[in-house]
């Protein structure tokens, strides 16, 4: 499998296939979301725009990084996520990085939106397409997050095959920057279990694939099943 690592900025033309990744906290959060039943994530380019659909739409869940806001209903916090019951609802998503990552990428044939906690299952499905170009999108500090390119860089040696012990790749996640001002309180809108919950490996069997539907950007869960066991030895 070719694989690339592009900040956003990088991005100058649209790759086949692109793997948002956003560990802390967009997509970490996104697959939250799903685990406590949302159908779909509807990916804003814009505050304003979160805040007219959630008015065009008052029965769908608004969600922003930082701090608490009028108009939303919850922040980027995967913590304070998981105790919210989303059965069969709709939720927006805007956040700083990763939904303009995803937004950026579009065009792509497939894009695919990731973090640790879904990682397996995305390796999985993009070994169905090990034909094909990958664009890792680190989306975090213009391409320089450590936690984004070490979680792009394990999901890619796992969608290659190869065997690959994750704990490095996770301890380079916990040691970025990101992790610090999580863990000290430096980003509103967080709870203090935020860091552990986004360094959770394949906590979901799920992949998370992104569609343009008119004129939004979709994000909804993809089960890829499990490969089947080998012979017994």
């Amino acid at each position: 499998m070719d694989a690339r690592f592009l900040g956003i900025p990088e991005l100058v033309e649209t790759p086949p296939v692109a793997v948002v990744v956003d560990v802390m906290r967009a997509f970490t959060v996104a697959a939250w979301a799903f685990a406590q039943g949302a159908e779909k994530i509807v990916l804003a380019e814009s505050l304003d725009e979160a805040l007219v659909l959630k008015a065009r739409h008052p029965e769908w869940v608004a969600l922003k990084d930082g701090p608490p806001a009028p108009g939303f209903d919850a922040v980027n916090s995967p913590a304070l996520l998981r105790s919210i019951d989303l059965g069969g609802r709709t939720v927006v998503q805007k956040t700083t990085a990763g939904t303009v990552g995803a937004l950026a990428v579009k065009e792509a044939s497939l894009v695919l939106c990731a973090g640790f906690v879904v990682a397996e299952a995305t390796a999985r499905l993009l070994r169905t397409h090990a034909g094909d170009g990958v664009t890792f999108v680190v989306t975090g500090e213009d391409g320089r997050a450590d936690e984004d390119l070490a979680c792009a860089q394990y999901i890619a040696r796992r969608a290659a095959g190869a065997e690959t012990d994750a704990a490095e790749f996770l301890r380079r996640a916990g040691a970025s920057r990101a992790a610090s001002e999580l863990a000290e309180g430096v980003r509103q809108g967080a709870h203090p279990d935020d860091v552990s919950l986004c360094l959770e490996l394949d906590r979901f069997p799920f992949a998370m694939v992104a569609t343009p539907e008119g004129s939004l950007m979709l994000l909804r869960p993809y089960a890829v099943p499990a490969p089947l066991a080998g012979p017994p030895q």
